[in-house]
């Protein structure tokens, strides 16, 4: 499995016990929608390797604790701590409305309501306090806030999303 197929899913943050359980931070805000899992693609020297699941529960309602078939010992649990986890895409839960993944609106047109077509969008940036679409206008990039109640519609049929920013925001770029 290549990682442009999957999507993050955590990373393997401490063991839980001696006889190999292990415990994920997961990147997402429902983390009840993880636990049955049969399996995941743990990333060890750049290569995606399945690892199967015998048993996993939450943990402390954020953390999911997880039995892998083939880890019965602290060692071999050891060896994984900080490992980052991944599940093809096909298995992201589907989302409707203005929800959506990062990665599912790459390639789509911004527009604004008073503004018109801003632009292209060509990633997002999350590393800063509030997640941020880059977007493209012949060349020039403008940043604008991921802020709930300036995404207005998601049209997903047409590749379009538009927003509602405020007045000279997209002008401040241009």
């Amino acid at each position: 499995m290549q990682k442009e197929n999957c999507f993050y899913l955590g990373k393997i943050v401490r063991k839980y016990s001696f006889k190999g359980e292990l415990l994920i931070k997961l990147d997402t805000d429902e983390p009840e929608l993880f636990t049955e899992m049969e399996s995941v693609f743990v990333e060890q020297r750049k290569n995606l390797i399945p690892f199967f699941i015998e048993e996993s529960s939450l943990h402390k309602s954020e953390l999911l604790r997880v039995r892998f078939e083939d880890v019965k010992n602290e060692e071999e649990a050891n060896a994984l701590i900080g490992a980052h986890l991944y599940l093809p895409l096909k298995f992201l839960p589907k989302l409707s409305g203005t929800k959506f993944y990062y990665h599912e609106i790459i390639g789509f047109t911004a527009e604004d309501e008073s503004f018109g077509k801003i632009g292209e969008i060509t990633g997002v940036n999350d590393n800063t306090s509030q997640a941020l679409f880059e977007i493209d206008r012949d060349g020039k990039q403008i940043l604008i806030p991921m802020i709930d109640h300036f995404i207005k519609k998601v049209d997903r049929e047409n590749k379009t999303i538009l927003l509602a920013v405020p007045e000279g925001l997209i002008e401040m770029y241009l």
